[in-house]
């Protein structure tokens, strides 16, 4: 070993020696850093990742390589001192890794310069070091790659420039058997074999941040046959070129066939080998969860995954196809055989295919292909099928995948959260195949259901009510084999096992007023028992046998987790308005975005709440824009919170409007909405909205006028009124919030709490502006530069964070306590004619209120305007909502799986001039570094002891031996 370190300093001291270091490293600095700034554009991103750093890696990476070994063995022939190394007892093995060590070690410099991007990275926003060090992993991986090629190179020839070239073409052409430009042409089969020989895609995988046994033995087996072939071919120096060498020759020929071939097998042995690998992000963004694990152990019967995908192909797209098997795969080992893998070509299966079209709606889809001379249109599948008994879901390509634009040349396409999506929708298709029966035998013990209703004092009009409740409640005991238990208790009687006063202690159960003002009460409840787990549930408005039955079989399936939540979603009916020409349009507003995000992971149910109640099977009810509701609909909502309900009201002040004179958008105030109701509980939302400097822009289209013609163009306005809330403004650890890098709430009123009236509640502020942020009481909210050249906006004066969004838990007094039932008081609609019950006056502790402060957020209009400029930036208001749906339900299964893969690890707003000086001191910085390593060098280079590579007795007696 200390032969092979000699070697090495000896090659870095004549690196360091001559410029040949600095302008080398040096290069290599500037062409990163560029491409990192300029041609990736890491501000206009806006992302806090590194992955612009590695894109060009593999490319960079050949050139910088080729420079350092061109000179190796070159040079050494050129000059004579091959054959005095040669004598010399040092073993070609050592000769060979003393310099593949040594420009191994300058590599490393190299990548060790570029670390200041990753730290600017940090400061700017939430890295996750994972990829960074799988990246740098997997640049020293395809280095030592590159090294040994180029090294066995520079043996085979006495010509730098020579062996410069060669060594590029050989690993440019390695790196091209991967890449688009040859995969295009073959099929995916052949395409992902050349993927899997190509050091680039084997790149691609370390980098995002997984190290993989497959990809370690790829690499250090194709290090270890170029350095074999490279100490052969310094052994084969002093042989005769004639008839006298031929079987030595032959031997190393064979060896070395040997030598690949077995490493060709190994790596063929250890492609299956899909589980051995260490996930290095911060969340294990590629590996399975415990959810997910735990869902696919709960299988009672087979599920089915089939993938649909055409060996012709979009080439953006090919490439995640081995991606998504490999996933596969790790799902069907975790089952432990339950899960029935299949992956297809319907093009070569016309049942399967016909089966596709007709019985699961699965379709090709055209993708345009176009190149330098003509372009094409092919149709091609790329679907999953997620099938368990006779539900099934299915995932095209819009589902798995996302696209992220790039300044020049293709896009950036990869899959979006594929352990998500796929978790998501087993998890909707296994429970949305069980049945109440099901339930009740996979309880280990029997449900328990008790009746509390006292007769003497229950109103008469709800006496047939009790005992429809009683009869339904006998059927399903009867049906439960035992699973299924019910008694009924009147507290009121002597030899009651409990009293009233028992009843508020330990379930918080309280009587319901026989009639207004009156001193009698009756009780009405049923309590269900599952374990340690209790449920107070209410008799339905409608007492008909099929609703009462609803309302158990409801509480029974919230009680178990083999069940979809219902979410109940209640959105303004908007009517068709006329325009300043009298034109009829369609209104602004509409929710549809907001459904289908809320149906992928639950069952959503329009309500109509104008009869005065929520339908029993409803687990969280959602309530967007709330505005010209009735007493009955205020009621409705009242009342299912009393019964320990979940509700999530997004009720800004304010509503979007056409503006009737400069053809844009306008607030109008909310009337009739739920104000009163959430202030009687504590919250109100004031009438001001938070203008806020950390804002998401809004596209405004201006004219520019270039040399005579005009061009209208889209800039990005700062625009206060889009509050942008960061992680700093947002509950730590709170599941609402939990991994969201940031959401914009648009048009935002600031809410205020009232602390004597949540005294006995647990209140969580959510959401918080900036500190720089105030409040407008003015509607107007349209820009005026005249007026304010800097902002558009008059800025105010007292500057504060504003609450924005509130979570509050615990016992809520009713809204119409002492109040006329809007029920008896004839508002309801619907035509009900069953009895009405009582107002319940106090809700448990279990109840929930989730309150934003705007009414937009979450409005298809507002996402189009986000889209024109973030993309995809509006989707984290819709995960914000599931996550309120998610804690509301107590459904936090697949909170952490949602989290994982998030587009938007945001970067602190900065200006121009800021983002300038950033990217200056890293240029500045990594050039120091180098001087400073240069001259450390040759300061150690000067102190040290003469060195020799052998005793000066060892290469005497050798020559003499040679003699």
């Amino acid at each position: 070993m200390k032969q092979v370190l000699a070697i090495t300093r000896k090659e870095l001291q004549g690196y360091f020696g001559s410029p040949m270091a600095l302008i080398f490293v040096g290069t290599f600095l500037a062409v990163t850093l560029f491409s990192f700034f300029w041609v990736e554009t890491f501000f206009a991103r806006g992302i806090a990742d590194v992955r612009p750093l590695f894109r060009w890696m593999p490319v960079l990476m050949i050139f910088l390589v080729s420079a350092l070994t061109m000179r190796q063995w070159s040079e050494e022939q050129r000059s004579g001192t091959l054959e005095t190394l040669l004598t010399l007892p040092v073993s070609p093995v050592q000769l060979v890794m003393g310099k593949f060590l040594a420009v191994l070690a300058l590599v490393a410099v190299s990548l060790a310069l570029t670390f200041f991007l990753p730290v600017t990275a940090s400061f700017l926003g939430n890295l996750d070091w994972g990829p960074v060090v799988g990246g740098y992993l997997a640049a020293v991986l395809l280095a030592a790659a590159y090294t040994a090629i180029g090294l066995f190179v520079s043996s085979r020839t006495d010509n730098q420039i020579v062996a410069l070239i060669s060594t590029v073409l050989i690993c440019g052409l390695f790196y091209l058997l991967g890449s688009s430009g040859l995969t295009d042409f073959v099929d995916d089969r052949l395409g992902e074999v050349l993927r899997a020989i190509a050091p680039g895609s084997r790149f691609e995988s370390i980098e995002r941040g997984v190290v993989d046994v497959r990809d370690m033995i790829y690499y250090l087996s194709l290090t270890g046959i170029f350095l074999v072939l490279n100490v052969l071919s310094l052994l084969s120096k002093p042989w005769s070129q004639g008839e006298g060498g031929r079987a030595q020759r032959r031997g190393v020929a064979l060896t070395s066939v040997l030598l690949v071939l077995n490493l060709v097998v190994v790596n063929v042995w250890a492609y299956p080998l899909r589980g051995l690998r260490l996930d290095l992000t911060q969340y294990r963004d590629y590996s399975l969860s415990q959810t997910t694990r735990d869902l696919l152990s709960s299988l009672q019967e087979p599920l089915l995954i089939r993938g649909y995908f055409s060996a012709k192909t979009h080439p953006l797209l090919a490439p995640l196809v081995p991606n998504i098997r490999d996933m596969l795969e790790e799902y069907r080992i975790a089952a432990g055989g339950k899960v029935q893998l299949e992956i297809i070509d319907p093009a070569r299966d016309p049942e399967k295919e016909a089966e596709a079209n007709q019985t699961y709606g699965i379709r090709p889809t055209p993708f345009q292909i176009a190149d330098r001379y003509e372009s094409s249109v092919i149709n091609s599948y790329f679907d999953l099928l997620i099938r368990y008994g006779d539900q099934h879901e299915v995932l095209g390509f819009g589902d798995l995948i996302e696209v992220e634009p790039r300044r020049a040349g293709l896009p950036d396409v990869r899959l979006r959260n594929l352990e998500y999506d796929l978790t998501r929708s087993i998890k909707k298709v296994v429970y949305g195949f069980q049945s109440v029966d099901a339930i009740l035998a996979a309880m280990g013990e029997p449900v328990k259901m008790t009746f509390y209703v006292t007769s003497n004092t229950l109103p008469p009009s709800l006496v047939e009510v009790s005992q429809t409740i009683e009869k339904v409640l006998a059927e399903i005991q009867r049906e439960s084999n035992g699973k299924f238990i019910y008694t009924t208790v009147d507290p009121d009687v002597p030899a009651s096992p409990v009293s009233r006063q028992e009843l508020w202690d330990r379930y918080r159960i309280q009587p319901i007023a026989a009639f207004l003002f009156s001193d009698q009460s009756y009780y009405l409840h049923m309590l269900l028992e599952v374990g340690e787990e209790s449920q107070v549930l209410y008799p339905p408005r409608d007492a008909s046998e099929a609703e009462v039955r609803t309302t158990i079989e409801s509480a029974l399936k919230r009680a178990s987790p083999g069940f979809l939540k219902v979410v109940g979603l209640w959105t303004p009916r908007l009517e068709p308005t006329q325009d300043m020409y009298g034109q009829m349009q369609q209104p602004l507003s509409s929710w549809q975005q907001l459904d289908d995000y809320l149906a992928q992971e639950y069952e959503v149910h329009g309500v109509d709440l104008s009869a005065g109640s929520v339908a029993a099977e409803v687990d969280v009810l959602v309530v967007v824009a709330p505005q010209g509701m009735t007493d009955a609909e205020r009621f409705a909502i009242d009342q299912y919170l009393m019964r320990g309900g979940a509700v999530v009201a997004v009720a800004g002040n304010y509503k979007i409007a056409p503006d009737p004179f400069g053809g844009g958008l306008a607030l109008e105030p909310v009337q009739d909405g739920l104000q009163e109701m959430l202030a009687h509980h504590g919250i109100t939302v004031e009438q001001s909205l938070v203008m806020d400097p950390q804002n998401e822009p809004f596209p405004v289209q201006v004219t520019r006028n270039v040399g005579g013609i005009q061009i209208r163009e889209i800039q990005a306005l700062d625009y206060p009124f889009f509050v942008d809330v960061r992680a700093d403004g947002m509950a730590a650890d709170h599941p609402v919030v939990s991994n969201l890098p940031a959401v914009t709430l648009n048009w935002v009123s600031p809410l205020t709490i009232d602390e004597t009236k949540n005294a006995a509640r647990e209140v969580t502020t959510l959401l918080l502006s900036s500190k720089a942020s105030w409040t407008q009481s003015d509607t107007n909210i349209q820009p005026n530069f005249e007026l304010y050249p800097q902002e558009g906006f008059a800025v105010g004066e007292a500057k504060q964070p504003y609450p924005l969004a509130l979570a509050v838990q615990g016992s809520f007094e009713s809204y119409f306590k002492d109040k006329l039932s809007p029920l008896l008081a004839g508002e309801a609609g619907g035509g009900s004619t069953g009895a009405v019950p009582g107002t319940i006056e106090a809700s448990p502790e279990t109840a929930r209120l989730i309150v934003f402060g705007s009414a937009a957020f979450l409005d298809d209009i507002v996402f189009q305007i986000s889209a024109n400029m973030t993309q995809d930036r509006y989707i984290n208001s819709l995960k914000l909502l599931q996550n309120a749906v998610s804690w509301s339900t107590e459904d936090l299964e697949l909170l952490t799986i949602r989290a994982r893969g998030t587009t938007a690890r945001v970067l602190k707003p900065l200006t121009e001039q800021t983002q300038l000086r950033w990217e200056i001191a890293n240029y500045v910085l990594a050039l120091l570094a180098l001087v400073v390593i240069a001259a450390v060098w040759n300061v150690y280079r000067r102190n040290e002891q003469p060195m020799q590579l052998l005793p000066v007795e060892a290469i005497q007696a050798s020559i003499e031996e040679v003699k």
